[in-house]
């Protein structure tokens, strides 16, 4: 549980002033921090105000009280300021926390939601807010075994004051759903150590017949594949600037250090036939990580944050391609030469429809090789050294990446794009092989460089040269066994004369 919350104070007091100089009656936001459970604190970096919506509509105002018509007697002028409550937009909020999780790194997380309002109507709307802050939690969880509880700020107008509460995200709300929490300003961005992690990875993840399993589309192959390895990352070792990492090892150097994952050797790998798989799908590249951790927290934090950061950031580039296949028109598969090249298939094949995207492929039904690559992740500067991410498609700019942090993040867009890190070699991608492309790999290798230059005299020539190679090794087996039986008949012979 977290006792007490230490706010940055150079970034609060920034949104303090934004919001007087705003003048508007009510605003609602996220809350970038982080929760400890080692020092049972929190820490709030910043605060984000949540865009308006779609149609413009800003995502919380001021509910005036319903007025009772049938009442005798003169209208009252003006209702008291007491009646008044909130009317907060909660799934725009909780979308809004959503696409922003996307974009923190290791150790910052959507901890909750911040309230500018005045008093009477922040305690006329506990329900409200308390539904709020569990919509965010189910949006941007915190890690896989999640927190239950989040915080919420309430910033007070009149007169001037921050208060902090703590908010229990179980599916029961009542009134001492929030609870007291000590609050205070401080320095906490500039005090942060620095991590980072560059990981690559290979996972081969089978492709069962249709009687074998259930049928799975590309996209649900790889959330599952995805899910597995996480099980074998988070009990990884880790190598901290060349040392092996100790659960209560602290770290006392600043500058950035670097983290080495050491994941066991064929860790709970099960062997599979040709009886029981149609094919493979080969998911590899490497993923970037940073993450920030407290002076008083153990190094072994900063890895449990790069973890999750890892899997979280594989999660939301799936997440990027579903989201947009469920917009996509036209033909989007790829098969051979054509995956290389970025090009589509025209034609349905296999019962596949032109038009279905490749994350969607029932692969159980698609007999022909395809690729999905997903975004790669680029870093941008943010808060005292600390960086922002997001995920760029190969079509995309780094204009598309300046609309998004101003959009979600309200910063300003980077000037110099030479800021902007760049550090994932290889973006992830999955290609789906078949059984015998991944147990004899070089005669699939072959045949794909003969159909690129279409020697056809040569792959003839080629077939007859194996064919004459096979024929040589059966002669040869038959001479070794006839050889064997002349031998062993001349010993049998010797022993009894």
């Amino acid at each position: 549980m977290v006792k007490a919350v230490v706010g940055e104070e150079t970034q609060l007091k920034l949104a303090e002033d934004r919001l007087e100089k705003s003048s508007t009656p009510v605003q609602v936001g996220l809350l970038i921090g982080k929760l400890s459970s080692s020092l049972d604190r929190g820490f709030v970096f910043d605060l984000i105000p949540t865009p308006p919506n779609d149609a413009g509509a800003p995502a919380c105002s001021v509910l005036e009280p319903a007025k009772d018509d049938k009442r005798k007697g003169p209208k009252p002028k003006s209702q008291p300021s007491d009646s008044f409550s909130l009317s907060i937009d909660k799934d725009w909020v909780a979308e809004h926390a959503r696409q922003v999780s996307r974009m923190l790194v290791g150790g910052m997380k959507v901890v909750g939601i911040y309230i500018w309002a005045s008093d009477s109507a922040f305690k006329n709307s506990n329900i409200t807010l308390c539904q709020t802050v569990m919509g965010v939690a189910k949006a941007a969880p915190l890690s896989e075994i999640d927190w239950d509880e989040r915080l919420l700020i309430h910033i007070c107008y009149s007169p001037r004051r921050w208060t902090c509460r703590n908010c229990a995200v179980a599916s029961n709300i009542t009134s001492s759903s929030l609870r007291p929490c000590d609050f205070k300003m401080g320095r906490v961005l500039n005090s942060l150590q620095h991590f980072r992690c560059m990981y690559n990875f290979d996972i081969r993840l089978p492709i069962f017949h249709k009687n074998s399993s259930n049928l799975q589309t590309f996209s649900e192959a790889l959330c599952h594949g995805i899910s597995v390895h996480a099980k074998d990352l988070r009990s990884a070792k880790a190598m901290f600037d060349g040392n092996l990492v100790v659960n209560d090892d602290l770290c006392t150097s600043d500058g950035l250090h670097e983290v080495e994952l050491l994941l066991p050797f064929m860790k709970d790998t099960e062997a599979c036939s040709q009886k029981d798989i149609a094919g493979v799908v080969d998911f590899s590249g490497s993923v970037c990580s940073f993450a920030f951790l407290n002076p008083k927290e153990p190094i072994s934090q900063a890895v449990a944050d790069i973890k999750d950061d890892i899997i979280t950031s594989l999660q939301s580039r799936l997440g990027i391609i579903c989201d947009e296949a469920d917009g996509e028109v036209g033909p989007t598969e790829t098969s051979g030469q054509q995956a290389r090249d970025g090009a589509d298939i025209q034609e349905p094949r296999d019962g596949i429809s032109s038009g279905t995207p490749v994350s969607q492929i029932v692969l159980q039904s698609f007999r022909q090789s395809c690729n999905l690559s997903l975004p790669r992740r680029v870093f941008v500067p943010w808060l005292a050294g600390t960086f922002v991410c997001d995920y760029l498609q190969p079509s995309e700019t780094f204009e598309v990446l300046k609309d998004r942090c101003v959009e979600l993040l309200s910063m300003e867009a980077p000037a110099d794009e030479s800021t902007i890190l760049e550090p994932e070699i290889d973006a992830p991608s999955a290609v789906t092989k078949s059984f015998w492309d991944v147990v004899v790999p070089l005669p699939s290798a072959f045949d794909s460089c003969l159909e690129k230059s279409g020697i056809e005299k040569l792959r003839g020539e080629s077939s007859r040269k194996s064919t004459e190679f096979s024929n040589v090794n059966i002669m040869a087996a038959g001479i070794f066994l006839l050889l064997s039986i002349i031998i062993g008949y001349i010993l049998i012979f010797v022993r009894r004369s």
